[in-house]
């Protein structure tokens, strides 16, 4: 979503504030803007619509200067894409950036208006300006005038606040929308993700919910929600020093496709020996905790969801145990029943997706066993809230289409589902150890799934003309047909809709024809048979197939179908294999398209919103 960078300091900012923003640029926006105030008090804005350089060039034009300042990304959710509605947003000596939504803004907007303030932009952002504005006239603090206006706001939010006439502090208040603040020597910073500030700072600081934080050049003091002061714990980044870089590759989801054998490397690591396991390294208590277990209840959205939608096969046929699978934002919304000794799983890459932390939030209070995240960011929202949290160490991922985040939370699926089956007694000491053994191969195998991208490069071009497309799977693949068919329409725009392969009888084969190229996830397993008689549905009615198949399938290319013959794999690893083909094939599709792989229009990376 938005993105949001402020610092303090004795040099400069303004270079620091747009190098900030171009690292956050993954996470989608329409507009960008900064507010810069210097020593003599001179408050400066400079808001463009459109990317970061055009802000970049009008600060150069403009020469804004100063040591204190505040910088946005916006993704419009209230009024449209435009200079006016862009941040910060701005009331006398306020300067205002805001990430989130302001639930009651109507109601305080109307109650501002009645006391004068007249609105520039359609936002929900602004009504924080004058609200600090309006506090500020009777509060001995620019810090009180905030926590005043943090009590009147309902929402979701993560704001920063400068006053041109205190020109050495900035004030940031957290609910919901993530904040973290760098420490500096003589300097301090602030960003929704640390990623904008590794340039500067490798000491962070995160700030938990209801805090209210005054930062200076030399001091950052921090209060809760009752207003009292309190220590946050200081941590050390070694997120990589090259995260935001491209380097070789044309787009950061490119890159990120292939970094997944390196990704799943640190996934593994240390969580499992040559032949097992080690319970005790998915989480403080987690050999006591799935002792207790009777059911898993995973929560999640977007590709997170499908993620785990493939782990409730494993949960179920390896482990023996109940598995229900959610969207985050639909189960929070009903009535349901807490099952007896039920661990609750969330999963996110970013551990702030607003619906799946609301989905965690409402499950403690209904009595859920345990909650555990599997997450790719340390102290994010997810994994300082939850009971213990299974990273995954994917590092960084820019492209919105999320690719590495997929694998490697299906390896740590994995391992935990061997974990609980251990602990269960369904796993036994011979299957343990075929699957780690199988773990320790996927690296290589993804390589290998790697290396038939100038095969999927060349069939893509078939996709260029199409509107629509149709993904076919069974078993635990139906999930990665899930998978497939959401990458492709994230960032090629193809209307694409993924299947159970036997549901194809029950409506599907109605849109079949010579217009809608069919994709089939078609490995060696007991259900071959069954997806070759769907397949033989397909062209019996005229239906164009592309099968992505297991070198001993038997499949044969021909007029109506192309067969991309993949090397043999595990059936218990081959999922996770699976869908590296499936991502190679959305995005050599997307670049014959021209479309923005790594920004998709109308998307955000980390969904920090309802």
């Amino acid at each position: 979503m938005c993105g949001i960078v402020g610092a303090v300091a004795q040099r400069d900012i303004a270079e620091i504030l747009v190098e900030g923003l171009r690292r956050l640029e993954y996470r989608g926006y329409d507009s960008a803007g900064v507010a810069i105030v210097d020593a003599d008090c001179n408050l400066e804005r400079v808001r463009r619509l459109g990317k970061v350089q055009e802000l970049a060039d009008a600060i150069e034009t403009k020469h804004v200067h100063g040591g204190t300042g505040i910088a946005h990304t916006r993704w419009a959710t209230h009024g449209e894409p435009s200079e006016a509605n862009a941040h910060p947003h701005i009331s006398g000596d306020i300067a205002v950036v805001h990430n989130g939504i302001i639930e009651n803004y109507e109601v305080l907007r109307e109650e501002l208006r009645a006391r004068g303030y007249v609105f520039e932009s359609q936002t929900d952002t602004e009504v924080i300006a004058h609200l600090v504005e309006w506090e500020r006239r009777t509060s001995e603090t620019l810090l009180e005038a905030v926590q005043k206006t943090a009590k009147q706001l309902e929402g979701a939010y993560g704001t920063v606040v400068v006053d041109r006439k205190d020109p050495e502090r900035l004030i940031v208040a957290r609910s919901g929308s993530p904040i973290v603040i760098g420490l500096g020597v003589g300097e301090n910073f602030l960003a929704s993700d640390q990623l904008a500030l590794l340039n500067v700072t490798r000491r962070f600081i995160y700030l938990e919910e209801g805090d209210v934080a005054e930062i200076t050049r030399r001091d950052v003091n921090i209060f809760d929600l009752n207003g009292a002061k309190v220590e946050r714990e200081v941590t050390e980044s070694n997120a990589e020093h090259d995260a935001g870089e491209k380097g070789k590759y044309r787009h950061f989801m490119q890159k990120e496709i292939f970094e997944q054998p390196t990704a799943l490397v640190k996934t593994i690591e240390g969580r499992v020996t040559k032949d097992s396991v080690i319970t005790d390294s998915i989480g403080l208590h987690a050999t006591e905790i799935l002792n207790k277990v009777e059911h898993v209840q995973l929560i999640a959205c977007g590709t997170s969801y499908n993620s785990a939608m493939a782990s409730r096969y494993w949960f179920e046929s390896i482990a023996g145990v109940s598995c229900d699978v959610e969207i985050a934002s639909e189960f929070r919304y009903r009535k349901f029943v807490t099952r007896p000794n039920s661990l609750l799983i969330t999963l996110s890459q970013s551990g702030e997706t607003a619906d799946t932390l609301a989905a965690l939030r409402l499950a403690k209070e209904k009595g859920y066993m345990s909650a555990m995240t599997i997450c790719n960011v340390a102290g994010s929202s997810l994994v300082r809230e939850s009971d213990f949290a299974f990273m995954t160490r994917a590092g960084t991922e820019i492209g919105v289409a999320s690719t590495k985040a997929f694998t490697t939370q299906l390896a740590a699926l994995l391992m935990l589902v061997v974990a609980l089956g251990k602990q269960k007694g369904t796993v036994d000491k011979a299957l343990e150890a075929e699957i780690v053994g199988e773990i320790h191969k996927l690296p290589k195998q993804i390589e290998a799934a790697l290396n038939s991208e100038k095969e999927i490069e060349v069939l893509a071009e078939d996709f260029a003309d199409k509107h629509h497309t149709l993904f076919l799977g069974r078993g635990e693949y139906y999930p990665i047909a899930l998978e497939a068919a959401l990458k492709l329409k994230e960032i090629s725009y193809i209307h694409a809709e993924a299947y159970a392969a036997g549901e194809l009888k029950h409506g599907p084969l109605a849109l079949i024809d010579a217009d809608m190229p069919v994709v089939v996830v078609a490995p060696s397993n007991d259900l071959l048979e069954k997806l070759k008689s769907n397949i033989e549905e397909v062209r019996a009615r005229g239906g164009l197939l592309y099968v992505f198949a297991d070198e001993g399938a038997g499949f044969v290319s021909d007029e109506t179908m192309k067969v991309i013959t993949l090397p043999h794999v595990s059936e218990i690893t081959a999922p996770i294999f699976y869908t590296v083909p499936m991502q190679l094939l959305a995005y050599h599709v997307a670049l014959i398209k021209g479309t923005d792989v790594d920004q998709p229009r109308n998307l955000a990376k980390a969904v920090t919103v309802e």
